[in-house]
């Protein structure tokens, strides 16, 4: 496990440096000799550390890239799109990315599926702002389940028992605060009035509950989530099922939302499967990139013999990154490239019009 951190530490430090030499844009760059192959930086602005989207994002970086220089896919070489050094930038969340893609900052997201909606038609929480008609979907990518984690010994045995409690409910512009107010707000719940919120990240969460500053908190992530792995190992934590009417009544709301499961022992001291329901991450671009761009990076991904190898040893959510499910949960257009990319594959369905 410490050796597992001290790499993924050794890469975010390599991230920041690549951050740092590109001054946050993406450029194409000429090699110094003439007809010398290309390097195209390619963002994927993720989570914060602790959760499950930064990890993933590092992950599928690494599949889809192909730095100039390095040795070709047919010389053994990674086979992900030639000249693309893909990387994974850390972020708030959802809610933060998609303005981040609105403004050309990044070139790619990880984004849930309800917050993609909601941005690009202009509802839900961006109800009377511009619509974000630029985004595009590449893939979707795995489910998230909404987690409502307790600190051990805190007698919290249902959502209710949050009220008069201090609760952890996700960053600033993050999709954990919109999930996390839509499950507390299912059960009649709201901030300040019911319970004390803490607008803070998962893992600084877990740190909270421990130290005795929380009792509670709340996150949407893909399990196992890294911090509440920890938490779990350590201090100790349990589960809070979200079910029954109160569920129906969020999923209503909600509808990209449906009723899931955290299996049993994902967590130390868990053995019990808990009801809950999830929502898709969504990896997301931008229509005013080029379409070869898009086509390029979907191939680097679901056209890469090495894939399934690298994502199925990476990370417990790579397994679901496959092809068939490339189409989970995608509620606006793909990608003009990676819609191509999926009629050549024959495996192209058209998202409901939003």
């Amino acid at each position: 496990m410490k050796k597992r951190r001290s790499m993924l530490g050794r890469v975010a430090g390599g991230l920041m440096v690549a951050l740092v030499l590109i001054g946050g844009l993406a450029v194409w760059l000429n090699a110094g000799t003439a007809g010398a192959q290309k390097m195209l930086f390619f963002r994927i602005a993720s989570g914060a550390a602790g959760g499950t989207y930064f990890p993933m994002a590092g992950l599928l970086a690494q599949v889809i890239s192909n730095p100039p220089g390095a040795r070709s896919c047919a010389k053994g070489g990674n086979c992900g799109m030639e000249g693309l050094v893909a990387f994974a930038q850390s972020a708030h969340g959802s809610v933060a990315n998609v303005h981040a893609l609105d403004a050309d900052q990044v070139e790619s997201a990880f984004v849930q599926s309800d917050v993609t909606y909601w941005a690009f038609t202009g509802t839900g929480p961006f109800a009377g702002k511009k619509a974000f008609k630029k985004l595009c979907v590449l893939s979707s990518l795995y489910p998230e389940h909404v987690h409502v984690v307790a600190g051990r010994d805190r007698n919290i045995k249902s959502v209710y028992d949050l009220k008069g409690k201090r609760v952890g409910i996700g960053l600033p512009a993050s999709g954990v605060l919109v999930g996390a107010r839509l499950v507390l707000g299912a059960h009649g719940l709201a901030e300040k009035r019911d319970f004390m919120p803490e607008y803070v990240k998962s893992k600084t969460a877990t740190e909270l509950v421990r130290d005795g500053y929380l009792d509670a908190f709340i996150d949407v992530s893909g399990f196992p989530i890294a911090g509440v792995v920890e938490m779990a190992d350590t201090s100790g934590m349990a589960l809070v099922s979200v079910q029954g009417k109160e569920r129906d009544a969020l999923i209503a709301k909600a509808p990209f939302y449906s009723a899931d499961v955290i299996p049993g022992n994902t967590y130390k001291g868990n053995p019990h499967p808990v009801e809950t329901v999830s929502v898709s991450a969504l990896w997301v671009s931008r229509a005013n990139l080029p379409e070869g761009l898009h086509y390029g990076v979907v191939k680097g991904l679901y056209g890469n013999p090495q894939a399934p190898h690298l994502l199925n040893n990476g990370h417990a959510k790579g397994k679901n990154l496959t092809l068939e499910t490339h189409q989970a949960g995608v509620p606006i257009p793909y990608c003009q490239g990676a819609a191509r990319f999926y009629k050549e594959k024959g495996v192209y369905t058209a998202p409901a019009a939003p």
